[in-house]
């Protein structure tokens, strides 16, 4: 696990690369922190990468 207990922010990461990036870095070992508008995707893909055994946070991010 090359990324074993690193921590990364990935801004716009509840669809598209942002997701698959997401649960990439999880299987690397990585403490994923998810940011984006779209929070029912956002707390899906939470979701999906702690069930898979992996730590994942949503916060809901508005850039603009």
């Amino acid at each position: 696990m090359r990324l074993n207990n690193k921590v990364v922010l990935i801004s716009g990461g509840a669809r598209g690369m942002g997701a698959v990036e997401a649960s990439m870095f999880s299987k690397e070992g990585a403490i994923i922190i998810i940011g984006d508008i779209l929070e029912d995707e956002g707390r899906k893909i939470e979701a999906q990468i702690n069930e898979s055994g992996g730590t994942c946070i949503f916060l809901k991010l508005d850039v603009t």
